[in-house]
């Protein structure tokens, strides 16, 4: 794979939770169950789901990504938004302030969330060795490029640099839908 060349990981709705949500939701000292693991280390789909209640209707089903975090955070597409009737905000991962609310339901209760869904704004993953490589900086913004029956390019991509990640560029539902791409497909890094 060619260093400005970016594999793409879809991101469907989800959930992240703090242990004292997931032990509201599922019950006292409840412990996430890995699924599968995800394209980030250490990160995985869990096997637990919950309901997201909105004001307008429910999305059933969602999973719980772990491990547990610091903030209970809902990461929805525009269409999702829609369903649900909130007015969720793009944002990057945990800035959460002032975002719409919702309600989760697990099979041992219910989390009334005042904020805290956001529509995540795409970004690209790189470990540290990485970004150096292609001579960029966390918090940088980047153009990617895609090839293809419906070429295009997406603009305000989000670098986001640690030395846990692996190189994944993160789009929702919505946007790989729109450009007719799937997990996997390479695009071009353009500065």
């Amino acid at each position: 794979m060619a260093n400005d060349k970016v594999p793409v990981g879809i991101s469907n709705r989800h959930v992240h939770v703090t242990q004292a949500d997931l032990e509201t939701l599922f019950g006292k000292g409840y412990e996430l169950k890995p699924l599968k693991p995800l394209s980030q280390p250490g990160q995985f789909a869990a096997e637990e789901v919950v309901n997201i209640i909105g004001p307008k209707k429910s999305i059933d089903k969602v999973r719980i990504l772990g491990p547990v975090r610091s903030a209970t955070q809902v990461e929805i597409s525009r269409t999702d938004s829609f369903t649900l009737g909130v007015n969720a905000p793009v944002r990057d991962s945990g800035s959460v302030s002032g975002s719409a609310g919702v309600i989760l339901e697990g099979p041992q209760g219910r989390v009334e969330l005042k904020e805290g869904v956001i529509i995540a704004q795409r970004h690209l993953h790189l470990h540290t060795d990485e970004a150096a490589e292609l001579g960029l900086k966390d918090k940088e913004w980047i153009s990617v490029q895609f090839d293809g029956e419906r070429s295009i390019t997406f603009n305000k991509v989000l670098v986001r640099v640690h030395p846990n990640f692996a190189k994944d560029l993160h789009l929702d539902t919505d946007e790989a839908n729109a450009a007719g791409l799937n997990n996997g497909d390479l695009g071009t890094i353009i500065k």
